[in-house]
């Protein structure tokens, strides 16, 4: 049976999950890659470093954002959200990095566990011209769906 999520259950997939995929496109082709993600009931966040994927988000803002958990082949749920990619500023990355990290750091071991490195304004060093800082953005939801489906 082939159904839709009710808003309550798309919004405890988006609050469950950790990783989605992002779609963007350029003039001539998409581009769809994972990201690790947190939800608020309202927006998307996200972290990332300059790349194809933000070069591209840049140039045409519109996303398509999909989630899913599937237990096997015919038990599933997936969630596809339209909206728009905005850069964060200054006032809202620390909500983002709070929501980010609640989400991620538990489900990371021990061993990997280095917020000061992965969530604040760290910049990693490349050599002493160029340096990476991390970009905080989210994802505006303008449109969201749902489907499932059980045996």
């Amino acid at each position: 049976m082939t159904g839709n999520l009710s808003n309550q259950q798309i919004n405890n997939l988006l609050s469950s999950q950790m990783i989605g995929r992002i779609a963007c496109c350029d003039a001539h082709r998409p581009y769809i890659v994972p990201i690790a993600f947190a939800y608020d009931g309202k927006d998307i966040y996200c972290q990332t470093m300059e790349g194809k994927k933000i070069q591209f988000m840049r140039q045409n803002p519109n996303i398509c954002f999909q989630v899913d958990f599937s237990k096997h082949y015919s038990d599933w749920q997936s969630v596809i959200v339209y909206g728009k990619f905005e850069e964060i500023d200054t006032k809202e990355i620390e909500k983002a990095r709070e929501l980010l990290v609640n989400k991620i750091l538990p489900l990371m071991t021990d061993s990997r566990i280095h917020p000061h490195e992965h969530w604040e304004a760290h910049e990693m060093k490349l050599d002493d011209r160029e340096r990476i800082k991390p970009i905080m953005f989210k994802l505006n939801i303008e449109e969201i769906s749902g489907k499932f489906n059980k045996p």
